[in-house]
């Protein structure tokens, strides 16, 4: 693990004395080492800096920003409209209010499929805006896609899950 770094801090409203903290940003790196463990872990979704705020001083060590934002914060019967300028703003909310958590960001319908280099392309904005890593859903038919991330400097996270069709959601 890398050294924490001090981090001062006063309590709310300036009142107190300052607070001295280790915060040290997760990386899947530890999240494997929890795994060979045979520990479990949280993960969570957040839209918003309030949410993720909360949620990493709660200690969670993992956010999703998810395309779920469609329903949830835009307002669409699916997930399907969710577009990544939408997604982006999202994203980069969430990393500035948080010190701690692994943040993935999910990436939105239509912003992957195509093509190992519109994966890439769309991994790399995500990334530019400060996530740590992204995700996407299809299982192997996306592996060109994977791959192309992996060997360009990306992270990836991966779901087994299959994405529904658009007549399922």
């Amino acid at each position: 693990m890398t050294e924490p770094t001090a981090v001062e801090t006063t309590a709310p409203y300036g009142s107190g004395a300052p607070v001295h903290r280790e915060v040290r940003r997760v990386r899947v790196r530890h999240l494997q080492r929890m795994k060979e463990r045979g520990e479990t872990w949280p993960m969570l979704t957040a839209y918003d800096m309030y949410a993720a705020g909360i949620f990493d001083a709660a200690g969670i060590p993992v956010m999703l920003v998810g395309d779920s934002a469609a329903n949830n914060v835009y307002g669409h019967r699916t997930t399907l409209p969710v577009t990544i300028e939408e997604l982006r703003p999202l994203v980069r909310a969430v990393i500035r209010s948080t010190e701690r958590a692994l943040i993935v960001a999910d990436l939105p319908f239509g912003s992957y499929e195509a093509s190992a280099e519109q994966a890439l392309a769309t991994a790399i904005g995500f990334m530019k805006d400060g996530a740590h890593a992204v995700k996407l859903e299809g299982g192997r038919p996306f592996a060109g896609q994977v791959k192309a991330w992996s060997t360009r400097a990306s992270r990836s996270w991966g779901t087994s899950a299959s994405r529904r069709s658009a007549s399922t959601r």
